[in-house]
């Protein structure tokens, strides 16, 4: 076989800078999705494709970078930021004016651009911050998010946000401009989990569209000490999104764990092809 021309090179060189976490062909072989090991030049004067589960093919050519996703081409366009480093992100067409992008890591790190990005908090009805990814959101806003919280006017006594809507504060110390509170259902608790986790995704987009959010991070609402089933909770979350989100121009999931990553992924092939 002769060697691959200089031009494999410069525009793999090309692709691990648009791709930073994918650094070496070795990633690739790592990950829980991977179909090939090999890396195949159909074109080496025009484009490089890599066949990988869920992106089905990555192309760059000279004048654009392509993604074709599950069978869905588009072109690459704003780029989240994570101090930490998002693992395995993944991207899908929602919509042909908005993606959905998906990936492991930590939310409280997550932003767009900083003005028009919002973090949903998964928070409990007095809003006041809690456990888990509630606590963590309210410790890396700062506690000028607990005074904004505790300003938020009560429907109930000791209650600013039942279960299943949504409110919005801003940001304060967090890379993300706002956070959008929700509250999801205890999953043993609740008389209709699903109807409750429904509204939950949907009045947080809402109220994103609301305040002219363009860019939005879920976690995996309900499925920390909630006990919301990940399979359940996906296939939720994907199809309200695939019906709500098409006015933001991305919906992102940052997820905590490989298996909810996992089960979030499956949903999306499930219900995007």
């Amino acid at each position: 076989m002769r060697s691959p021309p200089a031009t494999y090179h410069k525009l793999c060189s090309t692709l691990l800078r648009y791709f930073p976490s994918f650094n070496t062909p070795q990633n690739f072989q790592n990950s829980h999705f991977q179909s090939s090991r090999n890396f195949y030049t159909l074109n080496p004067t025009t484009a490089i494709d890599t066949f990988i589960r869920p992106i089905s093919v990555i192309s760059i050519s000279p004048r654009q970078l392509i993604a074709v996703v599950r069978g869905r081409r588009s072109s690459i366009a704003g780029v989240s930021t994570m101090a930490s480093g998002g693992e395995n992100p993944v991207t899908f067409q929602l919509t042909p004016s908005s993606l959905l992008k998906i990936q492991k890591g930590d939310i409280t790190r997550w932003s767009v651009d900083g003005s028009s990005d919002a973090i949903v908090n998964p928070a409990n009805e007095r809003m006041l911050g809690g456990g888990g990814a509630d606590g963590a959101i309210h410790r890396a806003a700062g506690p000028e998010l607990r005074d904004a919280c505790y300003k938020v006017r009560e429907v109930q006594p000791g209650i600013r946000c039942p279960t299943g809507e949504a409110r919005i504060t801003p940001g304060f110390r967090l890379p993300a401009s706002h956070v959008i509170h929700t509250v999801g259902p205890v999953y043993d608790a609740n008389p209709n989990p699903k109807a409750s986790l429904t509204n939950a995704y949907r009045n947080s987009l809402r109220v994103a569209k609301e305040n002219n959010i363009q860019y939005i991070a879920f976690p995996a609402i309900s499925c920390g000490v909630f006990g919301y089933p990940y399979d359940e909770a996906a296939t939720v979350a994907i199809s309200t999104v695939k019906e709500f989100g098409s006015d933001l121009k991305e919906v992102h999931f940052v997820l905590f764990s490989d298996e909810i990553y996992d089960a979030w992924v499956t949903a999306t092939n499930e219900q995007l092809n």
